[in-house]
């Protein structure tokens, strides 16, 4: 049986087969760090029976700053899921859902508007999840995923998805046929 807990550093060195995804998002040992550091109830993992990794997930509270809150771009208080991944043989299992809903309950617990993330506009399968646990698209971010470290082609769309929380009754941060406002990677913070 699987059991969800807070991310530990040694999880570092236990979380390859988790992260050995083409569509998973790697960063630099800082990265994970730092997330560690400033939001350590909200980076968690699902451990196996034999202490693997089966999945993990990055979260934040996050809101845009002050001097933003008049731009049609300003993110008032929400959670945030970073990074989302379960290991392939760990797949279809409920963990995705074990791990963004324990995010939404701190969102509620935070008093939150809503739990945003980004997808690849490639990653169907991904974006069907999501789609299936009450998350819509608000907005396409163009171009957010630059693949290219010389920056010569262009990058991949990103779907910019959210699911309200309790907080917003009235679906205040959430927009229909959102899939149709495009945005600037410079207009996401």
């Amino acid at each position: 049986m699987s059991s969800l807990r807070p991310f530990e550093p040694d999880d570092l060195f236990k979380f390859n087969l988790t992260n050995l995804d083409t569509l998973t998002e790697n960063y630099d040992l800082h990265f994970y760090f730092t997330y560690l550091a400033k939001w350590p109830s909200l980076f968690n993992v699902v451990e196996g029976p034999k202490g693997e990794i089966n999945a993990y997930m990055m979260g934040k509270m996050e809101s845009s700053p002050d001097m933003y809150q008049h731009s049609e771009h300003y993110l008032p208080w929400h959670a945030h899921i970073t990074a989302l991944t379960v290991a392939p043989p760990s797949r279809r299992l409920g963990l995705a859902k074990l791990l963004t809903e324990s995010l939404e309950r701190a969102g509620d617990e935070y008093n939150a508007w809503f739990v945003d993330l980004f997808v690849r506009k490639s990653n169907k399968v991904a974006t069907d999840m999501y789609r299936g646990m009450g998350y819509s698209v608000y907005r396409r971010v163009a171009g957010y995923y630059s693949d290219d470290p010389t920056g010569k082609s262009d990058g991949e769309d990103a779907d910019d998805m959210r699911k309200p929380l309790a907080r917003d009754k009235t679906f205040k941060h959430i927009r229909k046929k959102g899939e149709e406002h495009e945005v600037n990677p410079e207009d996401v913070w």
